[in-house]
């Protein structure tokens, strides 16, 4: 999911505490730093998510997180400060789930555990 995307610009007031929680949380680790900003690497991809405290870059993002088994996921970011804004649910292709990292930014929890949806081609 994440191997189609350059990197996604998410605003934060502290870097440092922001990069810290990605690292512990979700894996993700640091590839540079500059003032007021840090690129993060996820995790088996080169996609990366950049934490800044720019307050000229709009701060409107969705960020969609892909993960094997979105109820042991959700139940584990919660214990690790994610608030649960939407606990897990059905969907055509597996289980969803709306959580808020303790920055504001919202992620969407996807797994694919039911499989691929199919395409049709006309």
């Amino acid at each position: 999911m994440f191997k189609k995307i350059d990197c996604v610009m998410i605003r934060v007031d502290d870097v440092s505490a922001a990069e810290k929680f990605y690292a512990d949380v979700f894996g993700l680790k640091p590839l540079w730093r500059e003032a007021g900003a840090v690129g993060m690497k996820m995790p088996e991809t080169d996609a990366e998510i950049v934490l800044h405290n720019n307050a000229e870059i709009p701060n409107k993002v969705e960020v969609h997180y892909l993960v094997d088994d979105v109820v042991a996921a959700v139940k584990g970011y919660a214990e690790k400060g994610c608030r649960v804004l939407v606990p897990p649910f059905d969907v055509l292709i597996g289980k969803c789930a709306v959580i808020q990292d303790p920055f504001g930014t919202t992620i969407c929890v996807l797994d694919l555990s039911s499989g691929w949806r199919p395409t049709y081609i006309k």
